[in-house]
Protein backbone atom coordinates (compact mmCIF):
# COMPACT_ATOMS: atom_id res chain seq x y z
CA UNK A 1 0.00 0.00 0.00
CA UNK A 2 1.29 3.21 -1.31
CA UNK A 3 1.66 5.56 1.57
CA UNK A 4 3.38 7.73 4.48
CA UNK A 5 4.15 8.56 7.74
CA UNK A 6 5.91 11.66 8.66
CA UNK A 7 6.43 12.62 12.42
CA UNK A 8 8.32 15.40 13.72
CA UNK A 9 11.33 14.35 15.71
CA UNK A 10 14.80 13.40 14.70
CA UNK A 11 14.15 9.76 15.19
CA UNK A 12 10.78 8.57 13.79
CA UNK A 13 9.51 4.94 11.55
CA UNK A 14 8.95 6.07 8.49
CA UNK A 15 6.99 4.11 5.86
CA UNK A 16 8.35 4.33 2.10
CA UNK A 17 6.15 5.30 -0.61
CA UNK A 18 6.54 2.70 -3.00
CA UNK A 19 5.22 -0.44 -2.87
CA UNK A 20 8.28 -2.65 -2.96
CA UNK A 21 9.86 -0.47 -0.81
CA UNK A 22 7.20 -0.44 1.99
CA UNK A 23 10.01 -1.30 4.61
CA UNK A 24 9.69 -0.19 8.49
CA UNK A 25 12.94 1.04 9.68
CA UNK A 26 14.12 3.39 12.45
CA UNK A 27 15.93 6.37 10.73
CA UNK A 28 16.81 9.76 11.29
CA UNK A 29 15.09 10.37 7.33
CA UNK A 30 14.93 12.29 4.76
CA UNK A 31 11.38 14.73 4.51
CA UNK A 32 10.81 12.96 0.93
CA UNK A 33 12.32 9.89 2.21
CA UNK A 34 11.15 7.16 0.08
CA UNK A 35 9.40 9.14 -2.72
CA UNK A 36 10.39 8.28 -6.18
CA UNK A 37 9.79 10.72 -9.05
CA UNK A 38 9.53 10.16 -12.67
CA UNK A 39 10.97 13.15 -13.98
CA UNK A 40 10.70 14.46 -17.54
CA UNK A 41 11.79 17.69 -17.31
CA UNK A 42 14.08 20.57 -18.88
CA UNK A 43 15.69 24.04 -18.17
CA UNK A 44 14.80 25.39 -14.87
CA UNK A 45 10.63 25.85 -14.30
CA UNK A 46 9.81 21.89 -14.18
CA UNK A 47 13.83 20.96 -13.31
CA UNK A 48 13.72 23.39 -9.82
CA UNK A 49 10.32 21.37 -8.92
CA UNK A 50 12.35 18.21 -8.75
CA UNK A 51 15.44 20.01 -7.63
CA UNK A 52 13.42 20.86 -4.38
CA UNK A 53 12.03 17.24 -3.54
CA UNK A 54 16.01 16.04 -4.62
CA UNK A 55 17.14 17.77 -1.83
CA UNK A 56 15.23 16.46 0.77
CA UNK A 57 15.23 12.97 0.15
CA UNK A 58 13.30 12.21 -2.64
CA UNK A 59 14.57 9.70 -5.74
CA UNK A 60 14.37 11.61 -9.07
CA UNK A 61 14.77 9.17 -12.42
CA UNK A 62 15.97 11.76 -14.15
CA UNK A 63 14.68 10.97 -18.24
CA UNK A 64 16.73 12.49 -20.96
CA UNK A 65 16.19 12.36 -24.42
CA UNK A 66 19.22 10.98 -26.99
CA UNK A 67 21.21 12.31 -27.86
CA UNK A 68 21.76 15.77 -25.97
CA UNK A 69 19.92 14.51 -23.17
CA UNK A 70 18.41 17.61 -21.10
CA UNK A 71 18.93 21.07 -23.10
CA UNK A 72 20.21 22.71 -19.98
CA UNK A 73 23.29 20.83 -20.15
CA UNK A 74 24.30 23.27 -23.14
CA UNK A 75 23.80 26.05 -21.47
CA UNK A 76 26.98 28.64 -20.38
CA UNK A 77 28.67 28.58 -18.69
CA UNK A 78 30.17 25.71 -19.62
CA UNK A 79 33.85 24.14 -18.90
CA UNK A 80 35.20 20.49 -20.30
CA UNK A 81 31.94 19.92 -21.45
CA UNK A 82 29.67 20.23 -18.34
CA UNK A 83 27.57 23.06 -17.77
CA UNK A 84 27.34 24.90 -14.68
CA UNK A 85 23.55 25.96 -14.92
CA UNK A 86 22.65 22.31 -15.56
CA UNK A 87 24.78 21.44 -12.53
CA UNK A 88 22.85 24.05 -9.92
CA UNK A 89 19.29 22.45 -11.39
CA UNK A 90 19.89 18.99 -11.27
CA UNK A 91 22.21 17.83 -8.31
CA UNK A 92 20.88 14.44 -6.57
CA UNK A 93 19.26 13.47 -9.75
CA UNK A 94 19.92 9.71 -11.27
CA UNK A 95 20.02 10.30 -15.35
CA UNK A 96 18.55 7.46 -17.56
CA UNK A 97 18.76 8.39 -20.73
CA UNK A 98 16.80 6.93 -23.89
CA UNK A 99 15.98 7.17 -27.80
CA UNK A 100 12.60 8.67 -27.29
CA UNK A 101 11.68 7.73 -31.48
CA UNK A 102 12.90 3.80 -30.78
CA UNK A 103 9.75 1.62 -29.84
CA UNK A 104 11.12 0.13 -27.06
CA UNK A 105 11.85 3.13 -24.76
CA UNK A 106 7.90 4.00 -24.38
CA UNK A 107 7.43 0.50 -22.97
CA UNK A 108 10.62 0.72 -20.45
CA UNK A 109 8.82 3.93 -19.56
CA UNK A 110 5.70 2.64 -19.30
CA UNK A 111 7.64 0.03 -16.87
CA UNK A 112 8.70 2.42 -14.17
CA UNK A 113 5.21 4.04 -13.85
CA UNK A 114 4.03 1.46 -11.56
CA UNK A 115 7.21 1.90 -9.54
CA UNK A 116 6.73 5.62 -8.92
CA UNK A 117 5.11 8.42 -6.84
CA UNK A 118 5.52 11.28 -9.41
CA UNK A 119 5.66 12.06 -12.53
CA UNK A 120 6.61 15.90 -13.24
CA UNK A 121 6.91 17.10 -17.22
CA UNK A 122 7.46 20.21 -18.70
CA UNK A 123 7.36 19.22 -22.49
CA UNK A 124 5.32 21.22 -25.08
CA UNK A 125 1.66 20.10 -25.94
CA UNK A 126 0.84 17.26 -27.23
CA UNK A 127 4.65 15.69 -26.32
CA UNK A 128 3.41 12.80 -23.76
CA UNK A 129 0.22 12.30 -25.52
CA UNK A 130 1.31 11.33 -28.40
CA UNK A 131 3.24 8.69 -26.86
CA UNK A 132 0.59 7.02 -24.46
CA UNK A 133 2.25 9.08 -21.23
CA UNK A 134 -0.31 11.54 -20.15
CA UNK A 135 -1.84 11.09 -16.98
CA UNK A 136 -4.86 9.26 -18.57
CA UNK A 137 -2.71 6.23 -20.24
CA UNK A 138 -0.44 6.79 -16.57
CA UNK A 139 -3.09 6.35 -14.29
CA UNK A 140 -3.66 2.75 -16.13
CA UNK A 141 -0.58 1.92 -14.94
CA UNK A 142 -0.90 3.08 -11.39
CA UNK A 143 -4.13 4.58 -10.44
CA UNK A 144 -2.00 6.50 -7.75
CA UNK A 145 0.44 7.77 -9.57
CA UNK A 146 0.73 11.75 -9.09
CA UNK A 147 1.33 13.89 -12.12
CA UNK A 148 2.58 17.75 -12.44
CA UNK A 149 2.43 19.48 -15.78
CA UNK A 150 4.56 22.68 -16.24
CA UNK A 151 3.86 24.84 -18.90
CA UNK A 152 3.51 28.65 -19.89
CA UNK A 153 -0.32 29.14 -20.29
CA UNK A 154 -1.21 25.24 -18.77
CA UNK A 155 -2.34 22.84 -20.89
CA UNK A 156 -6.34 23.62 -20.77
CA UNK A 157 -6.75 27.20 -21.40
CA UNK A 158 -7.15 29.76 -24.65
CA UNK A 159 -3.53 29.68 -25.40
CA UNK A 160 -2.37 25.90 -24.13
CA UNK A 161 -0.86 25.62 -28.08
CA UNK A 162 1.71 28.63 -27.28
CA UNK A 163 5.35 28.09 -26.14
CA UNK A 164 6.77 30.79 -23.62
CA UNK A 165 9.44 31.27 -21.85
CA UNK A 166 10.32 33.41 -18.58
CA UNK A 167 10.78 37.15 -20.85
CA UNK A 168 7.84 35.53 -22.35
CA UNK A 169 5.87 35.13 -19.21
CA UNK A 170 7.15 38.21 -17.65
CA UNK A 171 5.59 40.46 -20.64
CA UNK A 172 2.51 38.45 -20.83
CA UNK A 173 1.31 38.60 -16.60
CA UNK A 174 2.46 42.47 -16.25
CA UNK A 175 5.87 42.39 -14.85
CA UNK A 176 7.74 43.70 -17.80
CA UNK A 177 5.15 46.81 -18.20
CA UNK A 178 6.10 47.61 -14.16
CA UNK A 179 9.53 47.36 -14.49
CA UNK A 180 12.03 49.96 -15.71
CA UNK A 181 12.14 54.23 -15.90
CA UNK A 182 9.01 55.83 -15.41
CA UNK A 183 9.03 57.19 -18.81
CA UNK A 184 10.99 54.70 -20.61
CA UNK A 185 10.16 51.85 -22.34
CA UNK A 186 9.72 47.62 -20.34
CA UNK A 187 12.10 46.71 -19.03
CA UNK A 188 12.85 42.63 -18.04
CA UNK A 189 13.74 41.51 -14.63
CA UNK A 190 17.62 40.00 -15.00
CA UNK A 191 16.79 36.40 -13.80
CA UNK A 192 14.64 34.07 -14.11
CA UNK A 193 12.36 34.91 -11.70
CA UNK A 194 9.26 32.89 -13.13
CA UNK A 195 10.37 29.70 -14.25
CA UNK A 196 11.97 29.71 -10.89
CA UNK A 197 8.39 31.20 -8.99
CA UNK A 198 6.94 28.15 -10.74
CA UNK A 199 8.44 25.48 -9.54
CA UNK A 200 8.37 26.54 -6.25
CA UNK A 201 4.64 26.74 -6.90
CA UNK A 202 4.89 23.40 -8.49
CA UNK A 203 6.86 22.04 -5.37
CA UNK A 204 4.44 22.96 -2.87
CA UNK A 205 1.83 21.63 -5.08
CA UNK A 206 3.11 17.79 -5.27
CA UNK A 207 3.84 18.33 -1.47
CA UNK A 208 -0.38 18.87 -1.06
CA UNK A 209 -0.61 15.95 -3.73
CA UNK A 210 1.16 13.32 -1.63
CA UNK A 211 -0.39 14.57 1.53
CA UNK A 212 -3.75 14.47 0.22
CA UNK A 213 -2.87 10.82 -1.28
CA UNK A 214 -1.44 10.05 1.86
CA UNK A 215 -5.46 10.53 3.53
CA UNK A 216 -7.19 9.71 0.45
CA UNK A 217 -5.32 7.04 -1.04
CA UNK A 218 -5.80 9.00 -4.47
CA UNK A 219 -3.63 10.26 -7.34
CA UNK A 220 -3.99 13.08 -9.09
CA UNK A 221 -2.89 15.27 -12.08
CA UNK A 222 -1.70 18.90 -11.46
CA UNK A 223 -2.27 21.73 -14.36
CA UNK A 224 0.40 24.62 -13.30
CA UNK A 225 0.81 27.65 -15.70
CA UNK A 226 3.85 29.72 -15.30
CA UNK A 227 1.14 32.57 -16.09
CA UNK A 228 -1.25 31.88 -13.12
CA UNK A 229 2.16 31.47 -11.00
CA UNK A 230 3.29 34.27 -12.08
CA UNK A 231 -0.18 36.66 -11.73
CA UNK A 232 -0.47 35.28 -8.33
CA UNK A 233 2.75 37.88 -7.53
CA UNK A 234 0.61 41.36 -7.90
CA UNK A 235 -0.03 42.59 -4.90
CA UNK A 236 -1.36 46.14 -5.89
CA UNK A 237 -1.85 46.03 -9.57
CA UNK A 238 -4.72 43.43 -9.75
CA UNK A 239 -7.26 44.49 -6.98
CA UNK A 240 -5.96 48.45 -7.05
CA UNK A 241 -8.23 49.41 -10.20
CA UNK A 242 -11.18 47.44 -8.97
CA UNK A 243 -11.01 49.01 -5.24
CA UNK A 244 -10.29 52.86 -6.75
CA UNK A 245 -13.12 52.56 -9.84
CA UNK A 246 -10.24 52.86 -12.03
CA UNK A 247 -8.37 55.58 -10.63
CA UNK A 248 -5.22 53.57 -9.48
CA UNK A 249 -3.82 52.51 -13.05
CA UNK A 250 -0.29 50.49 -12.29
CA UNK A 251 2.75 51.77 -14.26
CA UNK A 252 5.85 51.68 -14.24
CA UNK A 253 7.27 52.80 -10.91
CA UNK A 254 11.17 53.48 -11.94
CA UNK A 255 13.08 53.35 -8.27
CA UNK A 256 10.59 54.40 -6.25
CA UNK A 257 7.20 53.20 -4.49
CA UNK A 258 4.24 54.74 -6.61
CA UNK A 259 2.27 54.42 -3.40
CA UNK A 260 4.25 54.64 -0.45
CA UNK A 261 7.50 57.11 0.34
CA UNK A 262 10.42 56.91 1.34
CA UNK A 263 10.11 53.16 -0.54
CA UNK A 264 12.74 53.23 -3.03
CA UNK A 265 17.07 53.54 -4.08
CA UNK A 266 18.36 56.29 -3.08
CA UNK A 267 22.24 57.71 -3.90
CA UNK A 268 24.34 57.26 -1.05
CA UNK A 269 27.69 58.44 -0.56
CA UNK A 270 29.64 55.27 -1.45
CA UNK A 271 26.96 53.41 -3.54
CA UNK A 272 23.04 53.05 -3.80
CA UNK A 273 20.87 52.07 -0.98
CA UNK A 274 17.46 50.88 -0.79
CA UNK A 275 15.40 52.18 1.89
CA UNK A 276 11.78 51.03 2.86
CA UNK A 277 9.70 52.79 5.32
CA UNK A 278 6.07 52.34 5.93
CA UNK A 279 3.91 54.75 7.52
CA UNK A 280 4.34 53.62 11.06
CA UNK A 281 8.13 54.18 10.29
CA UNK A 282 8.02 57.61 9.24
CA UNK A 283 8.59 59.56 12.57
CA UNK A 284 11.62 57.54 13.17
CA UNK A 285 13.20 58.66 9.37
CA UNK A 286 12.47 61.74 10.28
CA UNK A 287 14.10 61.70 13.48
CA UNK A 288 16.86 59.99 11.86
CA UNK A 289 17.59 62.47 9.57
CA UNK A 290 17.34 65.14 12.14
CA UNK A 291 14.03 66.74 10.50
CA UNK A 292 11.34 66.32 13.09
CA UNK A 293 9.43 69.28 11.91
CA UNK A 294 8.20 66.76 8.91
CA UNK A 295 5.93 64.28 11.16
CA UNK A 296 3.32 66.67 11.70
CA UNK A 297 3.14 68.36 7.93
CA UNK A 298 0.00 67.86 6.59
CA UNK A 299 2.20 67.84 2.73
CA UNK A 300 3.72 64.77 4.31
CA UNK A 301 1.92 63.30 6.62
CA UNK A 302 0.44 59.60 5.13
CA UNK A 303 2.76 57.47 2.56
CA UNK A 304 0.51 58.63 -0.68
CA UNK A 305 1.10 62.38 -0.22
CA UNK A 306 4.74 61.82 0.42
CA UNK A 307 5.01 59.84 -2.58
CA UNK A 308 3.40 61.98 -4.89
CA UNK A 309 5.56 64.98 -3.45
CA UNK A 310 8.79 62.63 -3.69
CA UNK A 311 10.80 65.03 -5.38
CA UNK A 312 10.47 67.29 -2.49
CA UNK A 313 11.64 64.77 -0.22
CA UNK A 314 14.36 63.16 -1.86
CA UNK A 315 17.22 66.05 -2.07
CA UNK A 316 16.35 65.92 1.98
CA UNK A 317 16.92 62.26 2.51
CA UNK A 318 19.83 62.31 0.11
CA UNK A 319 21.34 65.44 1.52
CA UNK A 320 21.33 63.95 5.07
CA UNK A 321 23.06 60.78 3.24
CA UNK A 322 25.67 62.70 1.60
CA UNK A 323 26.50 64.37 4.93
CA UNK A 324 27.74 60.84 6.20
CA UNK A 325 31.34 59.77 5.16
CA UNK A 326 30.15 56.18 3.77
CA UNK A 327 26.75 53.97 3.23
CA UNK A 328 28.08 51.81 6.40
CA UNK A 329 27.53 54.81 8.36
CA UNK A 330 24.03 55.39 6.89
CA UNK A 331 22.92 52.23 7.26
CA UNK A 332 24.09 52.22 10.71
CA UNK A 333 22.25 55.34 11.68
CA UNK A 334 19.10 53.74 9.73
CA UNK A 335 19.13 51.13 12.22
CA UNK A 336 19.80 52.90 14.91
CA UNK A 337 16.05 54.42 14.35
CA UNK A 338 14.43 50.95 13.21
CA UNK A 339 14.33 51.86 9.95
CA UNK A 340 14.61 48.88 7.29
CA UNK A 341 17.34 49.51 4.82
CA UNK A 342 20.09 48.10 3.10
CA UNK A 343 23.27 48.65 0.19
CA UNK A 344 22.02 47.38 -3.24
CA UNK A 345 24.40 44.80 -3.75
CA UNK A 346 25.15 43.27 -6.72
CA UNK A 347 25.63 39.20 -6.81
CA UNK A 348 29.19 39.12 -6.47
CA UNK A 349 28.44 41.88 -3.10
CA UNK A 350 26.01 39.45 -1.82
CA UNK A 351 28.53 36.00 -2.55
CA UNK A 352 30.85 38.14 -0.03
CA UNK A 353 28.56 39.34 2.71
CA UNK A 354 28.58 36.65 5.91
CA UNK A 355 24.86 36.17 5.90
CA UNK A 356 24.72 34.47 2.98
CA UNK A 357 27.38 31.45 3.79
CA UNK A 358 26.31 31.80 7.43
CA UNK A 359 22.82 30.78 6.91
CA UNK A 360 23.50 28.42 3.81
CA UNK A 361 22.28 30.51 1.21
CA UNK A 362 25.37 30.08 -0.60
CA UNK A 363 26.67 26.69 -0.79
CA UNK A 364 30.33 25.56 -2.30
CA UNK A 365 29.39 22.21 -3.68
CA UNK A 366 31.44 19.48 -5.28
CA UNK A 367 31.14 18.20 -9.28
CA UNK A 368 33.71 15.69 -10.75
CA UNK A 369 34.52 17.68 -13.55
CA UNK A 370 33.66 21.47 -12.47
CA UNK A 371 35.64 20.87 -8.97
CA UNK A 372 33.72 23.08 -6.68
CA UNK A 373 31.03 25.91 -7.63
CA UNK A 374 29.26 28.33 -5.78
CA UNK A 375 25.41 27.61 -6.50
CA UNK A 376 22.04 29.09 -4.56
CA UNK A 377 21.36 26.71 -1.22
CA UNK A 378 17.99 25.49 -0.09
CA UNK A 379 15.44 28.08 0.69
CA UNK A 380 13.37 26.25 3.43
CA UNK A 381 14.81 25.40 6.99
CA UNK A 382 13.24 22.48 8.95
CA UNK A 383 13.72 21.37 12.37
CA UNK A 384 13.78 17.42 12.04
CA UNK A 385 15.17 17.40 8.66
CA UNK A 386 18.81 16.45 8.43
CA UNK A 387 22.06 18.54 7.16
CA UNK A 388 21.35 18.92 3.58
CA UNK A 389 23.44 15.76 1.37
CA UNK A 390 26.76 16.52 -0.52
CA UNK A 391 24.77 15.91 -4.14
CA UNK A 392 26.10 15.91 -7.12
CA UNK A 393 24.38 16.06 -11.07
CA UNK A 394 24.37 12.85 -12.97
CA UNK A 395 25.99 12.43 -16.31
CA UNK A 396 24.35 11.63 -19.44
CA UNK A 397 22.76 8.15 -19.11
CA UNK A 398 25.00 7.57 -16.12
CA UNK A 399 22.37 5.28 -13.83
CA UNK A 400 20.88 3.54 -17.07
CA UNK A 401 21.90 -0.12 -16.09
CA UNK A 402 21.34 1.25 -12.22
CA UNK A 403 18.01 1.80 -12.56
CA UNK A 404 16.47 -0.65 -15.00
CA UNK A 405 18.73 -3.28 -12.87
CA UNK A 406 17.45 -1.92 -9.11
CA UNK A 407 13.93 -0.64 -9.96
CA UNK A 408 12.78 -2.92 -12.76
CA UNK A 409 15.04 -6.27 -12.15
CA UNK A 410 16.76 -6.11 -15.67
CA UNK A 411 19.90 -7.88 -15.69
CA UNK A 412 23.46 -6.32 -17.25
CA UNK A 413 22.86 -8.45 -20.28
CA UNK A 414 19.93 -6.93 -20.71
CA UNK A 415 20.90 -3.15 -20.15
CA UNK A 416 24.17 -4.08 -22.31
CA UNK A 417 22.15 -5.25 -24.98
CA UNK A 418 19.79 -2.28 -24.81
CA UNK A 419 22.55 0.33 -24.89
CA UNK A 420 23.99 -1.44 -28.21
CA UNK A 421 20.53 -1.40 -29.92
CA UNK A 422 20.30 2.40 -29.35
CA UNK A 423 17.19 2.37 -26.57
CA UNK A 424 19.78 3.91 -24.07
CA UNK A 425 22.73 6.11 -24.31
CA UNK A 426 25.63 6.91 -22.15
CA UNK A 427 28.08 9.98 -22.16
CA UNK A 428 30.92 11.32 -19.97
CA UNK A 429 29.84 14.58 -19.18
Amino acid sequence: MSCACWYNGYARWTIRFSDERADEELVMAMLLDGVRVLDFTQYVAGSGITRLMAELGAEIIKVEIAPVGDPARLIPFIRDGRSGYFVQQNRGKQSLCVDFKHPETLELLRELVPHCDVVVENFGPGVLEKRGLDYPHLRELNPKIIMASVSAYGRESLLSHKTGYDWIIQAFAGFMHMTGPVDGPPHPIGLALLDVNASVHGFAAVGYALYHRLRTGEGQYMDLSMVDTAFHMHDLNVHGPSVTNGEFKPHRMGIHHQQIFPFGVFKGPTGYLCVAALQLQWKNVCECIGRLDLVNDERYDDGLKRATRRDELIPIIEGWMASLPTNEAVLDALDRHRVPATAVLSPADAKTHPYFRDRGTLRTVPDPILGEIDIPGFPFRFSAQPQLPALQAPLLGEHNEEILTRVLGYSMEQTADLTRRGVLLQRPC
